[in-house]
């Protein structure tokens, strides 16, 4: 019961890595709000939830809208009384190169990752000053930190949370706000579906990693789920890598 008494929200909780996140924070006593724009597996997660003895509810959420981020909170606010762990954790993948890329594609990618952890986390800090503190966990990825063949607007997306991560525990840890990001490397999950969708590219990605595998959404949730803990009191402005090894290389 690491996180009992505490209510937490995850974004992109309907599926995959949030869902996970969303069920073993219940597991350790939180209740959770599923925030997505997901509506019926979003709802079926809190649904699973609850009829496992857990406390959970089920808000329709798109990240990247001002609108939907204040509705939200207070929503949970209404309905739980505060807020204390908000996890940003949607975000959407592409692998498009950067002279192939368009700004419909560019401008898509940018506003649900990075614009939707910065609203999350203005529009949380109210809340969690008046709960006296609350932990902000942030998922960006290890393509935020290293250069890929690849792609171009995840990464870019991903740095700019990562380092967003960093002005936002400065300015609130006298506060008793915590903000620290988890930068993933490959995670099995529907993310990555095509990357990994066939024995060779499953071959490709684990050559990369020193650990020998593919990560789990399990190993993300369990980082996660330290962050939000008072375990992690004194952790702030920190960025947790969970790649394997791939970036120490």
């Amino acid at each position: 019961m690491r996180l009992n008494g505490k209510v937490a929200l995850i974004t992109g909780a309907a599926r995959g890595q949030g869902e996970c996140e969303a069920k073993l924070f219940s597991a350790e006593g939180a209740t959770v709000v599923v925030a997505d724009v997901l509506s019926t597996l979003g709802e079926k997660v809190a649904q699973d939830i609850s009829s496992g003895g857990g406390k959970a509810t089920f808000v329709k959420l798109d990240v990247s809208s001002e609108k939907d981020w204040v509705l939200a909170i207070q929503h949970t606010l209404d309905k739980f009384k505060a807020l204390n762990v908000l996890v940003n954790n949607a975000s959407i993948y592409r692998t498009t190169t950067i002279e192939n890329t368009s700004m419909e594609e560019w401008d898509d990618v940018i506003s649900t990752n990075a614009r939707g952890a910065f609203l999350g986390t203005k529009y949380v800090i109210p809340a969690m000053r008046k709960a006296n503190g609350g932990s902000i966990i942030n998922i960006c990825s290890t393509t935020g930190i290293v250069g890929s063949s690849r792609g171009g607007a995840y990464g870019a997306s991903k740095a700019a949370v990562r380092i967003l991560t960093k002005h936002a525990a400065i300015q609130h840890a006298s506060e008793g706000i915590r903000v620290n990001s988890i930068s993933p490397g490959s995670i099995d999950t529907e993310m990555i579906a095509e990357n990994i969708g066939t024995p060779q590219g499953r071959a490709a990605s684990i050559k990369r990693i020193p650990a020998g595998r593919i990560g789990t959404a399990e190993d993300v949730a369990y980082g996660a789920l330290f962050l939000a803990s008072d375990e992690s009191s004194f952790i702030t402005g920190s960025d947790l890598l969970i790649d394997g090894g791939m970036t120490a290389q």
